[in-house]
């Protein structure tokens, strides 16, 4: 595992660390505001030091990091869970995960009364 001493990019460190699958996914989650270093958010090129406290709201869940060590190159999963302090709240239970609504293959389009009662059921 290839250590450094100086910083990394946020983003690179995301992917390295495995919390995204790819690179482009953290780059394009700073970009949107979803990735915070000490409660500020950050672009793509920012520096990262042991210490910082990383969140990163991604899949309907955040996940809030300590970084222990940099690495630049991409790791397995279990080096690369020594590479952060994992302090995030544990994910809810499945029962308290509202199942998406799905329709039948080749039902059509719905109908207005059907796509009012869709929108009921996600609360919009």
């Amino acid at each position: 595992m290839e250590s450094d001493e100086g910083s990394v990019r946020v983003d690179s460190w995301i992917w390295s660390v495995r919390l995204t699958k790819t690179r482009a996914l953290a780059a394009a989650a700073c970009r949107a505001g979803h990735v915070k270093v000490n409660g500020d958010r950050v672009k793509p090129a920012q520096s990262l030091r042991p210490g910082d406290e990383v969140r990163v709201f991604h899949d309907g869940r955040e996940r809030v990091v300590v970084v222990s060590r940099l690495v630049r190159k991409r790791v397995g999963p279990a080096p690369a869970a020594e590479c952060y302090v994992d302090n995030s709240p544990p994910p809810p239970p499945r029962a308290e995960i509202p199942v998406a609504a799905v329709r039948d293959r080749g039902a059509g389009r719905p109908t207005k009364r059907e796509r009012r009662d869709l929108e009921r059921l996600r609360g919009l």
